[in-house]
C-alpha cells in the first residue's frame, strides 16, 4: 500500500492532524464506546494499546487525520483517504470516518468532510472520492447526503465485520468537477 502522505487542516471548529502513536489515548477515548465503531463494523477498542496499534497498523500507513476540537485538542474523531478498493487503477480515494458519539448531530463529519475534499481534490489533485457505508448507518448516510455525494449502487454482502456477519454496502463517489460545481 502506497503512503499517503497528509497534513494538517483547519476548519472552523476543528483542527485535523496525522495521526501518531501518541495520539492512542484520545483515539480510545471515544472508540471504546459500544455505539461508535459497531455501526461501522468494527469492534469498540479494549485498551490504549490496541487503539496505538491501530494507529501504527491501519491509519498511520494510508495518512489518516485525527480530528481536534479547537480549544481543547480532545481527538473527537478520526478520517482518512484509504486507497479506493473498488477502482485501484484510478487518480481515487475513498474516505473513511468515525466520530466521538457525544459529537454526533452537530454538523462536525459534514465539516470535516468537507475539508477532506477539499484536500483531496486540491491538494492531491484526485480525480474522484468515493464513500461507502451500511445500510443501518443512517448517521453516515446523512453525512454522505449533506456533503452531496452521488449513489452508484449496493453490493451485497461486501465486507465482513468483526463479529462474523457479512454486510451490504452502499457505495458512493464524487467527481473532481461534480465537487468544484459545489463550491
Amino acid at each position: 500500500m502506497d503512503r499517503f502522505e497528509t497534513e494538517r487542516i483547519e476548519t472552523e471548529r476543528m483542527i485535523l492532524t496525522p495521526y501518531t502513536p501518541e495520539d492512542a489515548e484520545g483515539l480510545y477515548g471515544y472508540a471504546k464506546d459500544p455505539d461508535v465503531g459497531p455501526h461501522a463494523g468494527w469492534k469498540p477498542h479494549e485498551s490504549i494499546s490496541e487503539s496505538k496499534m491501530i494507529i501504527e497498523e491501519m491509519f498511520m500507513p494510508v495518512g489518516a487525520w485525527a480530528i481536534r476540537l479547537k480549544g481543547s485538542g480532545r481527538i473527537i474523531g478520526t478520517i482518512g483517504l484509504e486507497p479506493d478498493k473498488y477502482r485501484p487503477e484510478s487518480n481515487s480515494r475513498e474516505v473513511g470516518y468515525s466520530l466521538a458519539k457525544d459529537c454526533w448531530g452537530k454538523g462536525l463529519m459534514t465539516e470535516a468532510v468537507h475539508a477532506v475534499l477539499d484536500y483531496g481534490f486540491y491538494e492531491k489533485n484526485l480525480d474522484q472520492i468515493a464513500i461507502c457505508t451500511g445500510p443501518e448507518n443512517k448517521r453516515s448516510q446523512r453525512v454522505i447526503e449533506k456533503t452531496g455525494f452521488t449513489y452508484e449502487g449496493t453490493i451485497r454482502r461486501a465486507y465482513k465485520i468483526y463479529t462474523g456477519e457479512c454486510r451490504d454496502s452502499l457505495c458512493y463517489s464524487m467527481l473532481r468537477e461534480e465537487w468544484e460545481e459545489k463550491r
